[in-house]
């Protein structure tokens, strides 16, 4: 996971956020963090599960930091996956089967001790609002969980909170998995130019009980700024960058 919020591999981190303050670039950076990491002999992988966003904005926004997703990906160190039209009927109780399956398969052709591997599912609100019930969607997502445990893998979880003061049962169990929850949200003071919105990094339930990442509690959130470049962090009531 890529600074100030400095993750280890191996865990499951839910990202919320909401319609002014998207978290696109947590999961970019994340991307782009993991993969410069690789060297000749330490490679690293990704999966990213896509509901909603196409390869050509994933490759367009990964440009901008001079990487080359389509290169990665005929190397074999990125699989991009378009998660709905591998997915069964709604009304189907293994539609999320043959997702699972694929996901399964390309983990066992990249597992070994030099590869670390980071997932991404984003975002898992619209399987919802398609017609997926959070029944269905949390348990594709705790089998997932489990086989990214077993194999050391990082899993980041994108979900969009339609009412942040009333989260829905799919954030409430998405919540009981996550090892870290990143909780993106705008300003209250509502978006200005010189700050997009505010980042915070909380325990989830399933944090080890031996943690050195450092925590970012709402009060003390960190702010940030997007430009065109990516995104720079500074401190509450400061303008000066911080990464």
């Amino acid at each position: 996971m890529f600074a100030p919020l400095n993750l280890p591999d191996g865990i499951l981190a839910l990202i919320t956020d909401e319609l002014p303050s998207p978290a696109d670039f947590v999961l970019h950076q994340s991307l782009v963090s993991h993969l410069k990491q690789s060297t000749k002999d330490h490679k690293r992988r990704v999966i990213i599960l896509s509901v909603s966003e196409s390869w050509n904005r994933w490759q367009a926004i990964s440009a901008k930091s001079n990487l080359n997703l389509t290169q990665l990906s005929s190397s074999g160190s990125l699989h991009f996956i378009d998660v709905v039209p591998m997915l069964g009927s709604p009304e189907n109780p293994d539609s999320f089967r043959t997702l699972f399956e694929r996901v399964n398969t390309v983990l066992d052709a990249t597992e070994t001790s030099t590869e670390p591997t980071l997932v991404i599912l984003d975002d898992i609100t619209t399987l919802e609002w398609i017609g997926y019930s959070a029944l269905a969607t949390t348990r594709f997502c705790r089998a997932l969980r489990a086989l990214c445990l077993k194999k050391g893998v990082t899993f980041l979880v994108r979900h969009h909170l339609a009412m942040p003061e009333e989260p829905g049962t799919l954030f409430r169990l998405l919540y009981q998995m996550c090892s870290y929850h990143i909780d993106v949200r705008p300003l209250s003071s509502g978006r200005s130019g010189a700050v997009s919105g505010e980042v915070a990094l909380h325990a989830g339930p399933s944090l080890p009980p031996s943690t050195s990442v450092k925590l970012i509690p709402r009060s003390v959130a960190l702010q940030y700024r997007l430009t065109e470049s990516g995104v720079v962090f500074f401190e509450r009531g400061s303008s000066r960058g911080v990464l």
